[in-house]
């Protein structure tokens, strides 16, 4: 018996979690299956790579993910925008908001917007200065 999840075809939430799951349990076979053949990812570094790119380019970044903490996980349509709180193996946390796209059961896109780190480098009320010339 495998210890793989199931989730109910069409639940895009699940299927959007479990994803970051297979990041933190490093189950490339799990997060192979949610992924879709035609499947893209944009980031602020990244610009609509293809499926072979991320799991190349991306996918090791797996070995430094300890956890994920989710603060929101809402749908809409097909889509789920998810905001969490990452942790690493190194100890530092981090926030970020992703929209996962999810059609057929399979993530067929994702747009990460990067967020801060944890404790934020602003005091409270604060901000960080530019330092522009």
């Amino acid at each position: 018996m495998t210890k793989e999840k199931i989730t109910r075809p069409g639940d895009i939430v699940a299927i959007a979690r479990a994803a970051y799951e297979a990041y933190v349990a490093k189950d490339l076979a799990a997060i192979e299956r949610l992924i879709a053949g035609n499947f893209h990812f944009t980031s602020p570094l990244d610009n609509r790579i293809d499926r072979a790119t991320y799991f190349a380019r991306c996918w090791p970044n797996s070995e430094r993910i300890k956890g994920f903490n989710f603060i929101n996980l809402v749908a809409n349509c097909d889509r789920v925008f998810v905001t969490y709180e990452g942790h690493s193996a190194n100890g530092q946390s981090f926030r970020n908001t992703e929209i996962v796209t999810v059609r057929d059961d399979q993530i067929v896109e994702v747009e990460v917007y990067f967020g801060w780190s944890i404790p934020h480098k602003a005091k409270p009320g604060g901000f960080i200065q530019d330092n522009e010339d």
